[in-house]
């Protein structure tokens, strides 16, 4: 991810191929915001945390980031150390923590799948970058 980013240009990190779609930083900055909500609910299940938890709004996340006024550099700092963080997270977990399952957005979801989203998640955002920006 990181090289894919420094690959482009300053037009292209902020341009938008539709009125309503989002910035590449925009992107980026949502793929940290989901990452760290996605490892707060994991946490939570694995510790055997019982409340239920909302799901949250990625789009208003999105227009109130402030990403496109960021520094590349910045952003990818903050992607890097939140990638590590969330490394760390998941391998503290026991084979019994990544069973547990709790409700998150309504939805029943297991800490493992969590740690699975946060991957596809990327995957199809990187899978747009070239599609749509590159």
């Amino acid at each position: 991810m990181t090289n894919l980013y420094k690959e482009m240009s300053f037009e292209t990190l902020i341009y938008r191929y539709a009125e309503d779609k989002w910035t590449p930083k925009e992107m980026l900055l949502h793929l940290i915001d989901s990452e760290r909500i996605f490892c707060t609910r994991a946490l939570r299940f694995a510790r055997k945390d019982k409340t239920l938890l909302s799901g949250y709004d990625h789009e208003d996340f999105v227009k109130e980031s402030g990403a496109n006024t960021r520094s590349l550099e910045s952003l990818l700092e903050e992607y890097n150390m939140q990638r590590q963080s969330s490394i760390l997270l998941f391998k503290s977990f026991t084979k019994d923590m990544l069973q547990r399952k709790g409700n998150a957005n309504g939805l029943e979801v297991s800490v493992a799948a969590l740690g699975l989203i946060i991957s596809g998640h990327e995957l199809h955002h990187v899978q747009i970058l070239k599609e749509r920006y590159l």
